[in-house]
């Protein structure tokens, strides 16, 4: 089962630091198309973009992770990280990867199944 795997969640005080990670499973043929990225989702509010890149490396951020957070490719194929710098209690959220993935003949948006993301102190 084709599927995007996130890890690197938890909890930290406000000015502290992860570093979230989403790679490909479930086929040795899969292949990105376009960009894969992070959105996010706070209680009560609508699942908003954080950041995207591509596999060239062009990067896209969302204005209040401007300059905190750095998304990057992984050395490993299909993989993506994102570093959280100076984190604030506003990016509390469950944290997705998103990618349009294409397997053989099939293409579709897959989306992570989260990881949670805590800032308190």
């Amino acid at each position: 089962q084709v599927q995007l795997v996130e890890s690197g969640g938890g909890l930290v005080q406000p000015g502290g630091s992860l570093r979230l990670s989403c790679a490909t499973s479930g086929s040795a043929d899969i292949l990105v198309i376009g960009a894969m990225g992070w959105y996010r989702q706070s209680p009560g509010k609508h699942r908003e973009f954080v950041a995207t890149i591509t596999s060239g490396g062009s990067t896209d951020y969302a204005d209040p992770v401007k300059g905190r957070f750095t998304i990057s490719n992984g050395n490993a194929e299909n993989t993506v990280y994102l570093q959280m710098d100076n984190l604030k209690h506003d990016d509390t959220a469950v944290y997705y990867c998103t990618a349009v993935l294409r397997v053989r003949t099939s293409q579709l948006r897959y989306w992570g199944r989260g990881t949670q993301v805590t800032v308190s102190s």
